[in-house]
């Protein structure tokens, strides 16, 4: 528990509040959930009780709701808290390198999402792409890597989110690691994932808002002084501010190596958590034909917001104010910092007792949101890549739901324990965001490639991420080792280390896929033919087929062989969003890798006037990224919510009426 003992003695909130607001909210929010769901079933007829439901919602998530829902699965703990710990340590260029590598990995995904329903349109995981090309091999080493990746993924938000409790609290750690995922595992396995869709989108509602107040709060105060007051605190406090690799140690430079190197490491780190996360498919397999690229293209545009006003303000205020006698701490440690700590310090010395209870909502908001994504891509793989495919491919519809639920269940428990060990074993949120790649990174190359490129062969697919793994792991601890001399938990939260495994690993899986991929046609690339539309699969199924539906042989088979299932007016609308996918991805790196950021490397430190005028653009980004993905759902959906609303509404008004009678 050392990581955490520091802050023990600085408790922000009271620990029975603390028990009163997790238990309190987990309860509301559950609650919530659940009758949505209900009056989804009973007025919108959706019924999470079938498997097409449960999985990937039916398929019919529209605009709105898509882009709200992509934005909170973007959202994690780190995008505002860390964010703000590392502008700390950096300065004002890191929320800006945060928040391009947020932007560029849901353009990616937009990419990704609209070619998989063009190749595969009926698909439920990731995995089941990788089977129709590699076939059983192929299919176990991703569904171990997806897997892996997903419960450390999720397991490492948790131990964040409980370090973060218990620094704020003074909660114990194993309590608040319990509690957290508890009403997820409820609301997540009645619900299924048109559920965490709802979810996402009151995630999405309360964060924003809270970024919002928390960035205008901050700056308002009178001991900050509005954007002209900052500025000349931070120019006053320069001294004592310096950071090493900065120019002239400025925090208001963008010329930061530091600040570089770690958007590096997370622009290529967080591909690899998205593109090997099952769970930000099944978004793209959920939505509507027209949704998923105008979805997560204003996602993509949205989510940059986050990082860069909450990161920028909050990082800059708590450098500005952290050794006068209102921080509630006399100096911030680097174990402070990097738990997070820097975000809950500075909300309570300028807001008061109201603060660390806001950051506890936007805490366990980021939190449920990851957990419930990470519980319906977990059942997922386990019910249809795992259970129907190997052990019982017989299985009704039913039956997969009901192992869903199981699954469910198994993931929220075993999550738990994960977060815990690696409590117990010293982990902290620097030191996760840099493992994270390595166990993920090696997989990226040959599965985008499953999709756009049919000379990949098996070997290389099966290969490069075993071999990636492996060397990437050596090349970090041995770079940590050559370095610094050690190899512990400190020495490899250091940036160098992290980003020379990057690179190797990027070169191994180059370098295989070069002396391998020469061998095969095109023809193997198999867009569809074993994926049928679901109705028709239940047509059949209906007919005592269903065994020879689920264990159709995954083979290579010629393109003119196959029917594909949507007419040509769709498939015309799907290749014209492929193409927008494209422009809108290639133009999103190029503004926010290059033409933005690039030409302010310079020996330069922002005047008053430039550094007013940033954050101003940063907060007015703010709302617009609310109206984008908050107001705009709302009114996207507004036909579905108003019949909900009114079948509910009578319903209820009838059984008054009952009642009376």
């Amino acid at each position: 528990m050392s990581n955490v003992a520091e802050t023990a003695h600085s408790a922000l909130l009271p620990q029975g509040a603390a028990y009163g607001l997790l238990i309190g909210l987990s309860i509301l929010f559950c609650g919530i959930i659940l009758l949505s769901v209900k009056i989804q079933k009973d007025y919108l007829a959706e019924d999470s009780g079938e498997s097409e439901m449960f999985m990937v919602a039916n398929r019919s998530v529209g605009t709105g709701l898509t882009a709200s829902a992509v934005t909170s699965s973007w959202i994690w703990l780190n995008e505002s808290v860390l964010a703000a710990a590392m502008c700390y340590n950096y300065g004002i260029a890191l929320p800006v390198w945060w928040g391009s590598g947020l932007c560029f990995q849901v353009a990616l995904m937009a990419v990704l999402g609209v070619i998989a329903k063009i190749r595969v349109p009926f698909a439920h995981t990731s995995l089941e792409i990788v089977r129709q090309r590699y076939r059983n091999v192929g299919h176990v080493v991703y569904i171990v890597l997806n897997l892996v990746n997903n419960v450390f993924g999720c397991a490492s938000m948790i131990m964040v989110g409980s370090q973060l409790i218990h620094g704020v609290s003074g909660m114990h750690f194993v309590a608040a690691t319990v509690l957290i995922p508890l009403e997820v595992v409820l609301y997540t396995a009645v619900g299924g994932l048109k559920a965490t869709f709802l979810t996402d989108f009151l995630h999405t509602t309360v964060v924003l808002i809270l970024i919002i107040y928390f960035t205008i709060t901050v700056l308002v105060h009178p001991e900050v002084g509005g954007l002209y007051g900052l500025y000349d605190k931070l120019v006053a406090t320069a001294s004592e501010n310096y950071i090493p690799g900065n120019y002239e140690g400025s925090v208001l430079t963008f010329k930061s190596k530091g600040a570089i190197i770690w958007g590096l490491v997370l622009k290529f780190g967080n591909l690899a958590l998205v593109v090997m996360d099952t769970a930000f498919w099944q978004k793209s397999f959920a939505t509507e034909v027209k949704a998923t690229v105008p979805g997560y293209n204003i996602a993509a545009i949205a989510v940059f917001g986050v990082p860069w006003g909450i990161g920028t303000v909050i990082g800059l205020t708590a450098r500005a104010l952290h050794n006068t006698p209102i921080f509630p701490v006399h100096s911030l440690t680097q174990t402070e910092i990097n738990l997070g700590m820097v975000m809950p310090y500075t909300l309570k010395a300028l807001i008061g007792d109201r603060g660390p209870i806001a950051f506890f909502f936007l805490v366990f908001m980021t939190l449920t949101s990851t957990i419930s994504s990470s519980m319906i891509a977990v059942s997922s793989i386990l019910s249809y890549d795992i259970y129907k495919t190997y052990l019982n491919p017989r299985v009704g519809d039913k039956g997969l739901v009901r192992v869903s639920h199981i699954s469910v269940i198994l993931h929220g428990v075993f999550i738990t324990v994960i977060a815990i060990i690696l409590q117990y074993g010293g982990a902290n949120m620097t030191w996760i965001n840099y493992l994270r790649p390595i166990i993920s990174c090696p997989g990226i190359i040959p599965l985008v490639l499953t999709l756009f490129w049919s000379r990949q062969t098996r070997l290389a697919a099966i290969l490069s991420p075993i071999l990636g793994f492996f060397s990437g792991l050596a090349v970090w601890l041995a770079t940590t080792k050559s370095m610094y001399g050690s190899i512990s938990i400190t020495t490899t939260s250091n940036e160098y280390p992290a980003l020379e495994f990057l690179r190797i690993e990027l070169a191994d899986e180059q370098q295989l896929h070069g002396h391998v991929s020469s061998s095969t046609t095109p023809g193997e690339l198999v867009p569809s033919a074993e994926w049928g539309d679901p109705e028709s699969t239940k047509g059949l199924a209906e007919k005592g087929l269903q065994a020879e539906v689920s264990s159709l042989p995954a083979r290579p088979m010629s393109l003119d062989d196959i029917q594909h299932p949507f007419d040509e007016a769709t498939l015309k609308e799907l290749h014209r969003w492929l193409k927008i996918a494209v422009v809108t991805f290639i133009v999103l790196v190029l503004v926010t890798f290059i033409l933005w950021p690039m030409p302010l490397y310079r020996d330069y430190i922002f005047s008053k006037s430039f550094f007013s005028g940033w954050v101003t653009v940063a907060i007015i980004y703010q709302f617009l990224a609310f109206f984008a993905v908050v107001v705009f759902p709302l009114y996207d959906g507004r036909h579905e919510i108003a019949r909900g609303a009114t079948g509910a509404w009578n319903s209820l008004m009838g059984y008054f009426g009952r009642k009376s009678s």
